[in-house]
């Protein structure tokens, strides 16, 4: 079983920037290809990006690229999202998401585990 746990979530004002961080225990995550996903009041979730578990290769979703970088460092049994350039439409609860399958995936079922999620808000 792998429990994530996502942090660094919170407040900023448009135009700025966060890193959102995501651990795991019980298993190691360079095990897994690593997604990103976020989900706003009243919408679907929403996939942000995924990465391999090298962590040589990305995959983002339109809403974000330009503006969202994920890395890994699995000596550390983490994954980061960088956000930049964020506004208002950002504000979401963002969780990551831990999938099996070998290689990159956007698809919300291929991941088998997730975390309870870190709030971002984002104000004009």
């Amino acid at each position: 079983q792998v429990q994530l746990v996502e942090s660094g979530g919170g407040l900023v004002q448009a135009g700025g920037s966060l890193r959102l961080s995501c651990t795991a225990s019980g298993r190691t995550l360079s095990s897994y290809v690593m997604g990103w996903f976020r989900q706003a009041p009243g919408k679907d979730r929403e996939f942000i990006g995924t990465i391999n578990r090298g962590g040589g290769s990305t995959s983002y979703g339109n809403s974000v690229r330009g503006r969202a970088t994920i890395s890994r460092d699995n000596a550390k049994n983490m994954v980061y999202l960088q956000m930049n350039s964020l506004n208002p439409e950002d504000t979401a609860v963002y969780y990551c998401g831990a999938s099996q399958i070998p290689t990159l995936t956007r698809r919300q079922v291929d991941y088998d585990y997730w975390g309870q999620g870190t709030q971002v808000t984002v104000s004009s």
